[in-house]
């Protein structure tokens, strides 16, 4: 009788619990993490979920990091489930919904990073679902004078510093999102003054140049063909050996260790940097026969780790390398670019 009542009561709960699969987080990264013996889709799966829907549930925030850069890959991996995802953007949903009640967004740049993230998820399906909208439309009310927007700036380098990579993932997004979003009257309107913005303010580093030429894909007029040109050339000569790229060759980057040890712009090819080039290369209409995409994705199908990630070391300190999350993602992202599943 008394075992009957407790499953009763409990009942409610054990039913909840039911509705959110368990995702396993990851060791914490390391350098030192063995690499695989042949790279796995299903390994990249269940590493960005246990990292990204434990994120969401843990921290209750979107990341440039983690959670962003995750609902914007996991999807191309949906033959290995997809409950982490929809999860996740279900999360971003309700939070865009809630800034329409009266609720507030914990800063400009969240609103920015939920924009971004649900676009690039909706531009897969084609179609522009309200909260994405309402997300876009919600980003364009706290864009400043300049164009550009208050960014967080936690002196972690390369997306939580300044405003100009908030710049390019606002264009990001509202040049990918679909059902010509960009040709509404809000957008227009934004997007002029995001024009402006790059017109007046040089990329600081190699890496928001990419992050810019990304965004020209998706909107005309924000890089001239010769900037284009220069851009793509510049991250070519930057490819080692391996067929890899280092993130601290795409800008000048300083470590907040207390022994202030230096990026080294020769260290080894890591994922961040590689996933990322190789994406942008490909969104910048470069084939993916290319002798240098064809080495980059090389690099990348023999350098995941046993956990499913690609290890990045971060550009600030030795602690969390946070950046790998994001690096994780960039490698499927890229992998899918060239045909790689």
């Amino acid at each position: 009788m008394y075992r009957s009542l407790l499953a009763l009561l409990f009942a409610p709960l054990f039913a909840l619990a039911a509705d959110k699969p368990e995702f396993p987080e990851p060791d914490r990264t390391s350098a030192t993490e063995p690499v695989r013996k042949a790279w796995s889709s299903k390994k990249a799966a269940e590493y960005l979920d246990g990292v990204g829907v434990n994120w969401t549930r843990d921290r209750k925030c979107v990341t440039c990091h983690t959670n962003m850069p995750y609902l914007m890959a996991r999807p191309l991996l949906a033959d290995h489930g997809d409950a982490g995802w929809k999860e996740v953007r279900k999360f971003l949903d309700d939070d865009v919904t809630s800034w329409a009640n009266g609720g507030k967004p914990r800063g400009d740049a969240y609103v920015v990073a939920t924009a971004a993230a649900l676009a690039v998820d909706d531009a897969r399906g084609g179609k522009l679902r309200a909260e994405t909208r309402a997300a876009l439309d919600r980003m364009w009310t706290v864009q400043q004078k300049d164009g550009a927007w208050n960014w967080i700036k936690c002196d972690w380098p390369p997306l939580e510093h300044d405003d100009y990579y908030g710049a390019t993932l606002a264009a990001v997004a509202v040049g990918i999102a679909p059902e010509k979003y960009a040709d509404t009257e809000a957008a227009k309107a934004g997007i002029a003054k995001l024009k402006q913005y790059f017109a007046k303010t040089s990329a600081p580093d190699l890496h928001h140049k990419l992050m810019l030429l990304w965004a020209a894909t998706k909107i005309d007029g924000l890089m001239s063909a010769d900037d284009r040109k220069a851009t793509v050339a510049e991250v070519r000569k930057l490819q080692h050996a391996d067929g890899g790229w280092c993130l601290p060759a795409l800008g000048a980057y300083k470590r907040r260790d207390k022994d202030k040890t230096p990026n080294d712009q020769k260290a080894d090819s890591d994922g961040y940097a590689t996933g990322f080039a190789v994406f942008v290369l490909r969104q910048a209409g470069v084939p993916a026969d290319d002798p240098a995409v064809k080495s980059g994705v090389g690099w990348l199908k023999v350098n995941q780790r046993e956990s499913g990630r690609w290890y990045t070391r971060s550009l600030n300190n030795d602690r969390d390398h946070y950046i790998a999350n994001a690096g994780t993602a960039f490698a499927v992202m890229a992998l899918d670019a060239c045909g790689v599943r």
